[in-house]
């Protein structure tokens, strides 16, 4: 049972995102129903750590098994989603350890089947953009990693 749940002010998710890097690019996921790629991640299952929840998504997405290298950033977003649903939204955002079996991956890489299915693309976190990119502070934090942990609040009025 993932960690999300709904209140008559909106919805909360719980959950972990990857950072999967290759030099300035970033391996980001996509919804054809929705205008900005995310990050390769989801909810974390109840009764499920942190670790094993971002390795269990990274797997299900890129069909990889992956290493956590450490934990980058915590994300509290609060914002109202294309179809005016309010969300607070935590994330823990960990950086993976890139293999050669990820760094195969192709842009178009289908994450599941069928019509609406997500799909992977390599992103260039130092250029300009006609797409949004989500978490949007990840063209600014990924081009000046640190080894630090950052807990950044995001909110969309």
């Amino acid at each position: 049972m993932d960690c999300t749940f709904v209140t008559n002010e909106g919805k909360f998710n719980f959950r972990v995102g990857a950072i999967i890097r290759n030099g300035n690019k970033v391996l980001m996921a996509r919804n054809p129903k929705y205008s900005s790629f995310y990050s390769v991640g989801g909810r974390v299952m109840l009764n499920e750590t942190l670790e094993n929840a971002v390795l269990r998504e990274v797997k299900e997405e890129t069909s990889v098994s992956t290493e956590i290298d450490r934990m980058g950033f915590i994300h509290e977003c609060f914002f109202t989603n294309e179809e005016g649903q309010r969300y607070h939204e935590i994330s823990i955002y960990f950086y993976i350890k890139v293999t050669d079996e990820l760094l195969k991956i192709k842009n178009g890489h289908l994450t599941n089947e069928g019509p609406d299915g997500e799909y992977l693309q390599w992103i260039e976190i130092d250029k300009e953009h006609d797409f949004k990119v989500f978490p949007e502070f990840f063209k600014e934090e990924l081009l000046n990693c640190s080894d630090n942990i950052k807990h950044i609040v995001t909110i969309d009025e």
